[in-house]
């Protein structure tokens, strides 16, 4: 099963490094990956995917813990959440296959960012599916070149932010709809 961790971390150079480092010795894979500054510029937020079950996930999360500069960590797996990934498309349009394309474009909202002779490049937000599903589309047109950003996750309603949430020292788990964390 795929799961969605946001991790909130100290703006500091190796920060990344250590994390990704501790998902490579623990030979857990990373699907996803999206690092960015949050809306306080000393704090960063990561969200990663992984294939983990139940039993691995807690042990990931109580794992990225032990690391230095990591503030909040949460599995928002099975917490109502959005997820979206932002990609950016050149597909081959010819003059014959041109409105084609842009119908597609239109059916999935996706936004036309450039209309070459040849090509046009464009920008969709959504769920990896919908994103997948264009994509399958536009294949036969002939795709160029795909860039994805990657998953980015927001917890719907209220959330604790990293300033709120210290850092467990305990291996009991917090309340049932708050963060969970877990010492191994």
């Amino acid at each position: 099963m795929l799961h969605t961790f946001v991790v909130y971390v100290e703006n500091k150079p190796g920060v990344l490094s250590r994390v990704v480092s501790l998902f490579r010795r623990r030979a857990f894979n990373i699907d996803s990956l999206t690092v960015g500054r949050t809306e306080k510029p000393d704090v960063s937020r990561m969200t990663i995917v992984s294939e983990a079950d139940e039993d691995q996930a807690r042990r990931i999360v109580a794992n990225i813990y032990k690391l230095v500069n990591v503030l909040l960590v949460d599995d928002i797996t099975n917490q109502p959440a959005l997820l979206r990934d932002l990609t950016m498309i050149k597909v081959r349009a010819t003059r014959e296959t041109r409105s084609q394309v842009l119908e597609l474009a239109e059916v999935f909202r996706a936004r036309v960012l450039d209309i070459a002779t040849e090509s046009i490049i464009l920008e969709l937000s959504g769920g990896e599916e919908k994103v997948d599903r264009l994509l399958e589309l536009l294949d036969p047109f002939g795709l160029m070149e795909v860039v994805r950003t990657g998953i980015v996750a927001m917890r719907r309603g209220v959330s604790k932010s990293p300033t709120e949430a210290a850092k467990p020292a305990a291996a009991a788990p917090a309340a049932k709809d708050d963060t969970v964390s877990y010492s191994v």
